[in-house]
């Protein structure tokens, strides 16, 4: 009988087939997916080269592997994605949370919107927006909205998961359409804003594993924007929109915009200086 392997072979043999990967998958991943099969942190991992490793972990270990090596994500190779500090589950049912999405919380929380505020979270996914800002915005009360009954379901489990099920409502919905907006203060959305035409020059990583619902905007990539636009008219005076958009999309938005019943208020820029978010007022 062959002996255990060590947390070290396991690692060693990983890391070079993680390198050559097409999409350049981090070395680090190795020690995160080992981490998540024996139950220890990254740290403890690393710390500990010489823990022998049971057959049935370095089998579970091989299969997440060998997952990875074909662009699977991580985050849905855990079934986790940090937002906002905070641990949220996700699966192929949502897209993952990207950090600068966050930007669309600070842009929300620097509005000063007053306790007990109303919020439409558009195209929730994960939820990862409606519970967040629930969370943020003390005696909030947040619709959350999708298409994909999937995402609806991965959302629900975030709201109870984090205490707010009470505070989240979810509903099935396309955009704003069905809904009375004339007592909401807040609209947030990372809708959909990638066109169809660039799917090439994605990662396989995002192409071939995320909804292709919640990253393809019908048409160019800033029609749901346009749509998103339109649908806010039954927003009451002053009321606000926050939405994240796409690279090189700041000038269509503002049309957009300009011949909406909104105004644009602010653009918030990326960590890589990029213009991401829109706050936007109705007129």
């Amino acid at each position: 009988m062959s002996p255990e392997p060590t947390v070290r072979d396991l690692l060693q043999a990983a890391r070079p087939r993680l390198a050559a990967t097409a999409f350049g998958a981090p070395t680090r991943e190795a020690g995160l997916l080992l981490g998540y099969v024996t139950g220890l942190s990254e740290a403890q991992i690393l710390a500990h080269p010489e823990r022998p490793v049971g057959e049935a972990e370095a089998a579970r270990f091989a299969d997440l592997l060998a997952r990875r090596l074909t662009g699977e994500p991580v985050a849905y190779l855990l079934g986790e994605r940090e937002f906002y500090g905070r641990s949220f589950h996700v699966d192929r049912r949502v897209l993952i949370p990207r950090p600068e999405t966050e930007h669309v919380v600070e842009a929300a929380l620097a509005l000063g919107l007053k306790k007990g505020a109303r919020i439409v979270d558009v195209g929730t996914g994960s939820g990862c927006l409606a519970v967040t800002l629930a969370l943020e915005m003390p005696g909030s009360r947040v619709v959350a909205t999708d298409l994909s009954p999937g995402a609806l379901a991965v959302a629900a489990g975030n709201a109870r998961r984090h205490g707010v099920e009470d505070r989240v409502h979810l509903v099935g919905a396309d955009l704003l359409i069905g809904l009375d907006l004339s007592r909401v203060d807040l609209v947030v959305s990372n809708p959909p804003y990638i066109d169809l035409a660039e799917a090439p020059t994605l990662s396989p990583e995002v192409c071939n594993f995320e909804p292709h619902l919640a990253l393809f905007s019908p048409g160019a990539g800033d029609s749901t924007l346009a749509r998103l636009f339109t649908e806010s008219a039954g927003l009451p005076s002053g009321a606000a929109l926050v939405v994240e958009i796409g690279y090189g999309q700041l000038d269509a938005a503002r049309r957009h915009a300009s011949a909406s019943t909104l105004h644009h208020a602010g653009t918030c820029k990326d960590y890589s200086g990029t213009p991401r978010v829109l706050t936007l007022r109705r007129r």
